[in-house]
């Protein structure tokens, strides 16, 4: 997911920003940016959610496995 993060954040730079030195210098500029930071914003946070989930995930397997080993069922184990 990180890669995923990297790969996002490299592409917003390339191929939307604008110059960040630079303040907006008309309406136009500035609606732009403000989209371009909500867009950011909402992205991290859809990511942080994906990562957490994934966690969330991986937690849930490992339970279940631990289940069913004392259980005395036989699975598959967890890939992590």
């Amino acid at each position: 997911m990180t890669d995923l993060r990297n790969e996002m954040d490299s592409d917003l730079d390339q191929n939307y920003s604008l110059n960040s030195n630079a303040d907006p210098k008309n309406m136009q500029e500035l609606t732009i940016y403000n989209v371009q930071d909500k867009f950011q914003t909402m992205s991290d946070q859809i990511i942080t959610r994906i990562d957490d989930m994934g966690n969330r995930i991986d937690d849930l397997e490992k339970s279940i496995a631990d289940l069913m080993n004392q259980a005395g069922v036989e699975g598959t184990a967890p890939e992590k």
